[in-house]
Parts: structure tokens; sequence; C-alpha cells
């Protein structure tokens, strides 16, 4: 009965995930001056390119599912590489219909309440969990396949994105880091999950890392690369002359011309 209600919550958590997306989406980007079907097209490449690239390890990790084409039905999926194929899904969307108008700080916040969602349902469903805990609030997993208490990982992360939401909204309505939201955001996370992997289950692949370790140090100059170009490309743009606040004054009155004396 327990596994019913579990099997239940996490589908209906994953769709509230996407609704909350969609909503605050629509929400955010309001005043970007795109048409409609030009936001369309962008959330359809974000949405593409975070299901590819959450599949994408675990496809290419089996290589005769992938032959047969099992393996992208099969269980498994990452949100690391999910955030990056949707930051390079919406990219490449923008560069295919010529849109120069930036997106990701509209992109971000709403993102980051759907990721803290869905490891909410990552939590019910039971996967995803960390390691062995002797802390007060571990939490016992039957998908574990023992009565350890454990790191409960999902709601570490979970938080994580939800203070990262609410850090974004306040960075993007005070102006900050324009442009580069979706970069400081997926560094961000990329730096959080390094440091959490030492608390899951993962296989150390080499050098005791784990293999989302090594995605992450991997990844990380990639994008501090890609702020560093726009951030320069934006400082080498020539930047608009305000207008001057000083009133024009008009012309001093000429005095007139006395006529000439007649001889």
């Amino acid at each position: 009965m327990l596994l019913a209600v579990i099997d239940f919550r996490y589908p209906l958590l994953m769709g509230a995930a996407m609704l909350a997306c969609g909503v605050l989406l629509r929400r955010s980007q309001e005043k970007l001056a795109l048409s409609r079907w030009e936001k369309l097209a962008i959330g359809l490449g974000a949405f593409c390119g975070a299901m590819l690239g959450a599949k994408l390890p675990f496809v290419l990790a089996d290589w005769e599912g992938l032959r047969s084409g099992t393996a992208w039905f099969a269980d498994g999926k990452t949100i690391m590489c999910g955030l990056v194929g949707a930051y390079f899904g919406v990219e490449l969307t923008k560069w295919a219909l010529e849109i120069r108008v930036k997106t990701g700080d509209t992109f971000v916040a709403p993102v980051a309440v759907a990721v803290g969602i869905g490891r909410l349902a990552c939590f019910v469903g039971g996967c995803c969990f960390g390691t062995p805990t002797s802390l007060p609030w571990g939490c016992r997993f039957p998908t574990a396949g023992d009565d350890l208490l454990r790191h409960p990982t999902q709601l570490y992360e979970a938080g994580f994105h939800f203070a990262m939401a609410g850090l974004l909204v306040i960075l993007r309505q005070r102006g900050l880091w324009r442009g580069q939201l979706a970069k400081f955001y997926i560094l961000t996370y990329l730096g959080y999950r390094f440091v959490t992997e030492f608390i899951r289950p993962e296989a150390r692949i080499f050098l005791g890392l784990t293999a989302y370790q090594w995605a992450a140090l991997l990844l990380s100059p990639i994008f501090a690369w890609l702020w560093w170009r726009d951030a320069r490309s934006a400082a080498a743009s020539p930047a608009p002359h305000p207008a001057s606040c000083t009133p024009s004054l008009p012309p001093p009155p000429q005095s007139p011309t006395p006529p000439a004396w007649r001889s």
C-alpha cells in the first residue's frame, strides 16, 4: 500500500514541477522583446536539451541499449547534465532563429524551483539517497536494500535549488550579473554537486572521485569561459551616450544694428 502511494506521489510531484516552471516562466518573460512563437521555440529547445542531456550519459554507458534503442527508455537521468543540456538547447535555438535577446536571466529562477520540486519527488520515490549517517535526520529508504539511516540528499538538494531561486530573483531585481545568471546558477550547482557527491553512494571511478565529480570538474571551466567571453563582449560593446541633463539655453538676444549715418 505504501509503495502505491509513493508511486502516485512521484509523478504528481514531477507534474507539479513542470507546471510551476511553466507558470513562472510565463510571468518572468512577459517583458522580453520576443514574439509568442519565439518564446515557445526557446522553451521547447530548453526542454529537449534538458531531456537529451539528462539521458545522454546513461545511454552512452549502455552500448547494447544504445544500439537497440532501449537505453533511451530505461531508468536513469542526471540533473547535472540536464541543466547543461537545457542551456545549450536554448543557445542552439536562439542561434537557429537568429535571436539576439538575452533570455537566460528569465529562465533560471523558474528552473531552480522546478528542480527543487523534482528533488522532493526523488525523496518520496526513494531514489538518489545518500550514504549511511548517524545524524538525527537520517532517513531509511527501502529502495536502498537495507535498514540503515542515510543522508536525505534529495532534501539537501531541494533546499539548495529553492534557496538559489530566491537568490536569483534578488540578483535579477537588482540588475547584478545581468545576462550571466544562468551561468552563475550552473556553476554554483556544479560546485554544490562536487561537494555533496562525497555523501552519495556513487561508484568512484578514478582518484576517489565519482563520474559526477569529474563531470563537474570538466564543465566548470567551460561555463567560467562562457561567462568571461560574454563579459568581455559586453564590455567591448559601445555604451549609448546618455542625453545631457543640462537644459539648453536660448541664444542671447542680439542688439539691434544701429542704422548707418548718412553722410
